[in-house]
């Protein structure tokens, strides 16, 4: 917190352009690599929402960190759908409960998006032998700057693997995604309405090869 606070009385001379010493740059890189630092390891995938969508200026946020994300080339193989018609999810949900009729069963089911308002669609250039790595870090750029933002997500393929079946096809239809491209997966964006804990991490798969 005093860092944060250090850097932030700083900023105005450095956007006035007032001479930034060594001290003030090495201050300032550790408050932000803190914080990023504490978004990534507070993150959780959430898959219990508040009904309202995320506002599309914050989708557009979002998104946008997104196709910021480093790829082979800077050859963006990806093409991003945002989704919160609720007629939309609502009408393709209705396909996936005829075709898993036990997947509704849970109480708290109300959508095959893990019941996020909102959900963003991950096509990928199926040309690009580097397009499936390029859209991970596509998604990772975005479900990191949703949790800043107070957004959770969830990122999912069996419902992406339910959008290229025959009995969703209208609806993969109308997602536009161009020639050559096809869906790779899809994530849920929300408010959240749980705070599910971390689950254990297998550090001892790292290694420092001397």
């Amino acid at each position: 917190m005093k860092h944060v606070l250090i850097a932030t009385l700083l900023l105005p001379l450095m956007a006035c352009g007032g001479g930034q010493t060594q001290a003030t740059a090495e201050v300032t890189q550790d408050s932000v690599k803190n914080q990023v630092v504490e978004t990534i390891m507070t993150r959780r995938s959430i898959r219990q929402y508040k009904p309202q969508a995320v506002e599309r200026e914050k989708m557009q946020t979002i998104v946008e960190c997104g196709i910021n994300a480093p790829n082979a080339m800077n050859r963006q193989p990806w093409e991003i759908r945002v989704v919160d018609n609720p007629d939309y999810i609502n009408g393709v949900t209705e396909l996936y409960k005829k075709a898993n009729p036990k997947a509704a069963s849970d109480s708290t089911f109300r959508n095959m998006f893990r019941n996020a308002p909102t959900v963003v669609f991950i096509g990928h250039d199926t040309k690009s032998e580097s397009s499936p790595f390029d859209c991970g870090l596509l998604a990772e750029n975005m479900m990191i700057s949703a949790w800043s933002m107070g957004i959770g997500s969830c990122c999912l393929g069996s419902p992406a693997r339910f959008m290229k079946s025959p009995e969703a096809a209208e609806y993969l239809k109308k997602l536009n995604f161009s020639e050559g491209y096809e869906l790779l997966y899809c994530i849920g964006f929300g408010y959240p309405d749980e705070t599910p804990t971390a689950k254990p991490r297998e550090a001892d798969k790292i290694q420092f090869i001397e």
